[in-house]
């Protein structure tokens, strides 16, 4: 079943930017054989996006970290766990701005957006203003441990952990929230590293879709 960030690029009008890579060459769509091909042609049917992102290209020079990182993705980022889809997408859209990827806080700020995100959150978000009062108390702590674990994980203490707890989060979630931050630290640095560019993802969220352009279109000839 196709995830609703992908139906919704599909329903665009505008296509995600197609621009060439700067540093290390990836496995593309046509020269894929065997389980990388396999594996693409999973990802289409699993998710319902026709054209492979580049993060799939970098892995899929070794295929089997291709296999496992989208069994990794599909599990954890992809699926509601002990957080929701929306505080992942909080999660990796402010690591991925903290590490300077724009290929992935583009990416996922345009899921957070899809998933419930206002646009103030986003905005906080990618401004790093932990403070703002559109995020809820519990969100503004959940984001700052996030941003410890992913630059000053060597400080990390108990008490850290303690105050997510009081905020009104379990355990388990502030694990969850360890895992996904460490996953997208990888993520931002093979992706900055094979020179992924932004997608313009986010320019497409309020972007007409093509049956909108056409009713546009049919309107304004039936006014002329």
């Amino acid at each position: 079943m196709a995830l609703p960030e992908y139906e919704r690029i599909a329903k665009c009008a505008q296509k995600p930017a197609s621009s060439p890579l700067a540093n290390i060459a990836v496995v593309e769509d046509a020269a894929a054989t065997g389980e990388v091909a396999a594996l693409y042609d999973h990802f289409r049917t699993r998710f319902g996006r026709p054209d492979i992102p580049g993060i799939l290209k970098c892995f899929a020079t070794h295929p089997p970290l291709l296999r496992q990182m989208m069994e990794l993705s599909e599990s954890l980022i992809f699926a509601d766990g002990f957080l929701t889809r929306k505080h992942k997408e909080m999660i990796a859209t402010l690591v991925s701005t903290e590490n300077v990827c724009p290929y992935c806080f583009d990416s996922h700020g345009y899921f957070l957006r899809v998933h419930g995100g206002s646009a103030e959150v986003l905005d906080a978000i990618l401004t790093e203003d932990l403070t703002c009062p559109s995020l809820t108390a519990a969100e503004q702590a959940l984001l700052n441990f996030t941003q410890k674990v992913n630059l000053y994980s060597h400080d990390l203490r108990r008490e850290d952990v303690d105050t997510l707890l009081r905020a009104g989060w379990s355990e388990l979630q502030v694990a969850e929230a360890v895992h996904v931050t460490a996953l997208f630290s990888t993520f931002n640095r093979v992706a900055n590293a094979f020179g992924l560019p932004s997608q313009g993802l986010l320019s497409l969220y309020d972007a007409p879709s093509g049956d909108e352009r056409s009713s546009d279109a049919t309107l304004e000839r039936a006014t002329q």
